[in-house]
């Protein structure tokens, strides 16, 4: 591309995350360090600056890519908060969410169609309740040998076994073991599993009422965006950020909030996990948002996933294994691979190859042995992300046989 083809010299991103607690500004410095890594190996330059635009936690990229320079206003459209509300519940609690989750994918029979997708992403599902259920079963196993060894005690030292008194040391010793087992969630990520498809199915596969009013103010943000002089604006969505992505837009262009002779819109969904939900009998929204985006020319809809990533539905597409592509005018989305195992060297695969959560965000990192697909480049670079990926055939090994049992669109 030479300096008088350039499409983009200002973009807007909207980056949408998934279920995370940590606030905005870590995005930050994941996108500075990587940035960095990816243009020391690439051969172009990206320097950040501090945030334009007003509204949620954002910064500035500029970009000098094969002799152009583009710059790029990137903002993260923030739901941390509801995801640490919805992850504040006591111990117990988390258990009835436990059962209460496993009935809402096993009694619809999601999880049964989910499992003909990937393995990944179920075994994801189960490894919390696997992992919960055998934290409570140790935590009883040493409270009742607490109270088997006091009272045992009691009758060497006294004669008298002090049965009432182990109950109270044993019902001590369960209530430590399960608060230590939460404390160090953050080795095992159980609880965090638990919390994640517990919000997904809480609501049988629809929105809490206080995830759809944040996605109306994102709406407004992306407005905004498409109402500014940006030449492109690029809405990403990572993990469950990209169903919330696709409500949005769906919404948006439903509600004819995007300009004519705006802004070109794009949507990059990374790391889907879209049947996680869209698979639930109550997601009729999702699922009538899947169906009517897929068929749009106001929009360019990319999926990136790659098969190494154990938390994504890798290469599924969203809509089709949803069950609600219509029999003719479906464009969306691009379905391309991110090839872990080709796009990243044997020694650093080798060393990432079970760090299963950070293979979930190396859709944002660096790539030492880059393909096509750089989320530099297409944020901050001079190329929109129809142009990058116009010539680009959706991977041969996509999956897009409909599998989901339930089809009925709101």
């Amino acid at each position: 591309m030479t300096k008088t083809e350039q499409e983009v010299r200002h973009r807007r991103v909207l980056y949408i995350p998934g279920f995370d607690p940590v606030p905005a500004r870590k995005y930050r410095e994941r996108y500075r360090r990587a940035a960095t890594e990816q243009a020391d190996i690439s051969g172009y330059s990206i320097d950040m600056g501090p945030q334009r635009t007003k509204g949620f936690y954002g910064w500035l990229a500029k970009a000098e890519i094969g002799g152009q320079h583009s710059e790029a206003d990137i903002e993260v459209l923030v739901w941390s908060d509801i995801v640490k509300s919805s992850m504040s519940h006591g111990i117990f609690a988390t258990y009835l969410q436990l059962i209460r989750t496993a009935w809402a994918y096993i009694g619809s029979g999601a999880l049964f169609r989910l499992m003909l997708l990937r393995k990944g992403p179920v075994i994801a599902a189960l490894y919390p309740v696997v992992f919960l259920i055998g934290q409570l079963f140790l935590s009883v196993v040493i409270g009742l040998a607490v109270a088997g060894l006091t009272a045992w005690a009691g009758f060497q030292l006294i004669g008298i076994p002090l049965t009432m008194f182990g109950l109270v040391l044993g019902g001590m010793a369960f209530f430590l073991t399960m608060r230590i087992w939460k404390r160090f969630d953050g080795k095992v990520l159980a609880y965090y599993l638990m919390h994640d498809y517990a919000f997904a199915a809480q609501y049988g596969g629809a929105n809490p009422p206080e995830l759809d009013k944040r996605l109306e103010t994102f709406k407004d943000r992306i407005e905004a965006a498409l109402r500014s002089d940006a030449d492109e604006v690029l809405v990403v969505g990572h993990s469950s950020g990209a169903y919330l992505a696709v409500n949005v837009l769906a919404d948006l262009i439903r509600e004819g909030r995007v300009p004519d002779g705006g802004p070109r819109l794009a949507l990059l969904s990374l790391g889907q996990v879209v049947p996680m939900v869209a698979f639930l009998p109550k997601a009729e929204k999702l699922r009538g948002d899947l169906q009517f985006l897929c068929t749009r020319e106001e929009v360019t809809w990319v999926d990136v996933t790659a098969p190494g990533d154990g938390c994504a539905f890798a290469l599924c597409d969203p809509v089709s294994v949803t069950g609600v592509a219509p029999e003719t005018g479906k464009k969306w989305p691009l379905v391309i691979s991110a090839a872990f195992t080709h796009t990243l060297s044997p020694e650093r695969w080798k060393a990432m190859r079970w760090r299963l959560f950070e293979l979930h965000f190396q859709y944002l990192n660096a790539f030492d042995r880059p393909g096509d697909y750089d989320y530099f480049q297409i944020t901050a670079g001079p190329m929109t992300l129809a142009s990058r990926f116009k010539d680009r055939q959706p991977s041969k090994s996509r999956i897009e046989a409909p599998v989901n049992r339930y089809t009925s669109v709101e």
